[in-house]
């Protein structure tokens, strides 16, 4: 065996030395760069960078500011409290708010205290457990027309001079009686001393009573047990430090305590209720926009259910991606905000059809022939491209034979469809239904049994001395009968007379005088046993 030169030796010694290390060093390296490459969530480019199962907004890495209005108006719901209502008179247990008139308004909380037994709030609540009645003058007992209440608050932030400010709120009627048509007026004042005023004059009236007040804006209300949402756009000219909220001031007189309630004061900029996404043109088709206000200085992203819309970076969004809940995030050098979601779904309709078809024929439904009853479902495009659910309830008319018993006077006829029948017998007819079936009718057709004489003689001897009409039970009431002489002179007549009486017959005298011999004409109006007043017209003979 040769041996292995002196270097080789050495070279593989120190090898197995330092091995250990070697291999350490590469793990660490490896440590370093695999840390070195965690990635950071980029927040527009619709992946998830992190690793974290969160794409974009969804990740909290990419958090911002939700764009909407926050009240100037401390605790405007009225929910923060330092006590539960017990009675009436108690807005003092509601959080920074300020009984503002000497007439005193009502605290309305779930935990207590919920209202006057006749004067009940409409329920639910528009934004939680809380809410603050008021008067709008004083008619039954201790009548006091300017007994007026109103709520005030010390604002968080002064409304600036010569700034558009938006004033929602919720104002609520206890029934059309109680809480009739009014105004609603919003007051401010250059500083909160002015909070409260009039005090103890309860005949104060509204704050314009007083100095240091000025109308910001108003908006008339009617309803009827339910809350309604009002705005005020409000401009002021000079800074607003505080405010109050109530009736006018103007005075009138009723049998009542007109009574309303208020919730959900949100008082902010105008801006900040208008930057919201609007959308325009028809939401089912390709045709469809949202916008967001233009702002100089930010940039734009659009995002669909948190998720960034790459590429899609203006002020407007033609959507091509669907159904979802869309986003704007604007940003300047300062940092970002989101605007509240617009929720973008397609209008769907659903139509309820009930239909029938002749048996043997098919009912057209969505390209679909259709010729058994059943329940059906479709779904058709409406002429803006959004689904119609059409739900079909199809029927078969049966076969239709139907058999008409009917009786009439000699020389009358019987029409069925457009066929006429004057003589007794049994008469096979085709008619169209409604929906053009073939329907047949069985026509049993009689004459009614009734004797119209064709002359008499009223001689007293004791045998047809009068003249009148026969009938069995047939024959119901004689409605009018009328006799006329060869000259159409009426020369007797009797009107709602039952058959058979006396006063039923024609004696054969004219003005308490016989009548000549000679041929009469007569009409009658009878009423049969069918309901129907059948008419007949004929003539009869007088001999004496």
């Amino acid at each position: 065996m040769r041996r292995l030169p002196k270097y080789l030796v050495l070279l593989v010694f120190f090898t197995l030395q330092l091995a250990p290390f070697i291999i350490h060093a590469e793990n660490s390296a490896l440590d370093v760069h695999a840390q070195g490459t965690q990635a950071d969530e980029i927040c527009d480019n619709g992946r998830d960078d992190d690793g974290d199962g969160l794409v974009d907004l969804n990740d909290p890495d990419c958090a911002c500011a939700i764009i909407q209005p926050k009240s100037l108006i401390p605790n405007p719901s009225f929910e923060a409290m330092n006590c539960c209502p017990q009675s009436q008179s108690q807005l003092n247990c509601a959080d920074t708010w300020i009984q503002a008139s000497e007439p005193t308004t009502d605290y309305l909380h779930t935990c207590g205290w919920m209202g006057w037994q006749n004067l009940p709030p409409p329920l639910p609540f528009p934004d939680g457990e809380a809410v603050v009645g008021f008067r709008n003058g004083r008619f039954n007992q201790m009548a006091d027309p300017q007994w007026k209440e109103y709520a005030g608050a010390c604002l968080l932030g002064p409304l600036k001079a010569n700034t558009a400010y938006k004033f929602k709120f919720w104002v609520g009627f206890t029934d059309a009686v109680n809480s009739p048509a009014t105004n609603i007026v919003f007051y401010g004042a250059t500083d909160c001393a002015s909070l409260p005023f009039g005090k103890g004059n309860t005949a104060h009236g509204c704050p314009l009573n007083g100095p240091g007040w000025v109308e910001l804006g108003r908006v008339p209300i009617s309803g009827n047990k339910e809350w309604l949402l009002k705005e005020i756009n409000v401009t002021p000219k000079q800074n607003i430090h505080a405010m109050a909220i109530g009736p006018d001031c103007d005075v009138s007189a009723t049998a009542i305590n007109p009574y309303y309630f208020f919730d959900n004061l949100v008082l902010d900029e105008q801006r900040n209720f208008d930057y919201v996404i609007s959308a325009k043109g028809y939401p089912c088709t390709d045709q469809f926009f949202l916008d967001i206000p233009v702002i100089e200085g930010y940039a734009y992203q659009w995002y669909q259910d948190g998720v960034a819309l790459v590429g899609e970076t203006k002020p407007t969004l033609r959507v091509k991606t669907g159904e979802g809940k869309y986003q704007v995030r604007i940003s300047d050098e300062e940092g970002c905000k989101v605007t509240q979601a617009y929720n973008h779904l397609y209008p769907r309709s659903t139509n309820f059809v009930a239909a029938k078809i002749c048996p043997g024929t098919a009912y057209n439904f969505n390209q679909q022939k259709l010729s058994s009853a059943g329940e059906y479902i479709d779904t058709v495009k409406t002429i803006h491209n959004c689904d119609s659910i059409v739900r079909l309830s199809l029927s078969i008319e049966d076969d239709l034979l139907d058999t008409v018993q009917a009786r009439i006077l000699e020389g009358e006829q019987f029409k069925v469809g457009t066929r006429l029948f004057g003589s007794p017998g049994e008469f096979l007819s085709t008619l169209k239904s409604a929906i053009g079936c073939d329907s047949t009718v069985l026509l049993h057709l009689d004459f009614y049994r009734i004797f119209f004489p064709s002359g008499f003689s009223p001689n007293d001897d004791g045998k047809n001395d009068r003249f009148g009409f026969y009938g069995g039970s047939e024959l119901k009431r004689i409605v009018a009968f009328h006799v006329f002489d060869r000259w159409g002179g009426m020369v007797w007549s009797v009107k709602d007379v039952p058959p058979g009486d006396s006063s039923a017959f024609w004696d054969g005298t004219m003005r308490t005088q016989a009548a000549p011999e000679g041929l009469y004409t007569y009409v009658v109006t009878l009423l049969l046993e069918d309901g129907r007043e059948h008419v007949r017209y004929g003539g009869v003979t007088l001999v004496r």
